[in-house]
């Protein structure tokens, strides 16, 4: 494995010294997990951002977990913070579309413990920086919809189920369903606030990126093509119109071999994508300070 200090030497000259990991959409796979762990505890990183997609999917197996947050994510987080002790990073995690929103009070207790932080929804400090995490996707053709929304209005793609005709692991009022934005919410999450120090956790891409790619190609719904592009309009716009420092991203496993790229650009925002669909653990590197500096590499 190769260590976190890639570029520590040239960052060090220059005060690029913030140190991160960033994975997304492990779906529960014991194997990435334990490399993940393995990469922390050698390469001691300041900050890991866990980008949603946690647990094993409804429809999946291999593992004996019945909750896998406590049994065990949370348990080896524990464990991996007595052995770092002081090096212990901070740890900011969302839930994805694949997560049930059951498993948020679990992640709640746990940054009472400050075993992680969770983030969706929140703003949090790191120094200069402030970290902001969303975890909510347009709707997609899955029937869980605990972390979806409609995107800039009440439209859904060729082939998706809306909000309103999905199910729910909790309750959810009509209102919320019908008339809740991804758009709005990034509004409101966010106020006024000067980004240009700030780092963005979602779940989502941004759409028509790079990072949005989808393996679509010559499908049809009632004789109308899909789009290839299924990130969020949203959170392009607000890319656009707000400059943050630096946007994090997953969702879409398949982008990066069809687009060839796990790193996007607008303006001055850095975009990054840890999202993979083989079987290996996408690690990203990278320094705060300098994202565009970022290496990507498949364990």
């Amino acid at each position: 494995m190769k260590n976190h200090n890639f570029n520590l030497e040239n960052n060090q000259k220059t005060g690029r010294s913030t140190s991160c990991l960033f994975i997304t959409d492990l779906h529960g796979k014991i194997d990435r997990f334990k490399k993940l762990f393995k990469a922390i505890e050698i390469e001691k990183p300041e900050i890991v951002f866990l980008g949603g997609d946690i647990v094993p999917g409804f429809q999946s197996s291999g593992n004996n977990f019945n909750d896998f947050i406590n049994d065990y994510l949370l348990k080896k987080l524990s464990d991996l913070r007595e052995k770092l002790r002081e090096s212990y990073p901070r740890i900011f995690a969302i839930l994805g579309n694949d997560d049930g929103r059951y498993y948020e009070e679990n992640l709640i207790a746990a940054s009472s413990e400050e075993l992680l932080e969770y983030s969706h929804n929140c703003k949090k400090q790191f120094g200069r920086w402030t970290v902001y995490g969303y975890s909510y996707v347009p709707p997609t053709p899955f029937r869980l919809k605990d972390w979806e929304r409609y995107d800039v209005s009440c439209y859904v793609d060729p082939g998706c189920i809306s909000p309103e005709e999905g199910e729910h692991s909790f309750q959810v009022t009509p209102d919320e369903l019908k008339y809740s934005t991804i758009q709005k919410d990034l509004n409101e999450l966010t106020g006024k606030e000067d980004l240009s120090d700030a780092i963005f956790l979602f779940h989502a891409p941004p759409y028509k990126t790079n990072l949005d790619r989808a393996a679509l190609d010559g499908q049809m719904i009632d004789h109308v093509p899909l789009d290839l592009h299924v990130g969020s309009i949203a959170v392009k716009r607000f890319i656009e119109s707000r400059q943050p420092h630096l946007t994090l991203h997953g969702h879409v496993h398949e982008s990066a071999k069809i687009t060839g790229a796990w790193q996007d650009r607008i303006g001055r925002t850095t975009m990054i994508s840890a999202a993979h669909d083989g079987p290996e653990l996408a690690l990203v590197r990278f320094f705060l300070e300098d994202p565009n500096s970022a290496v990507r590499e498949l364990l």
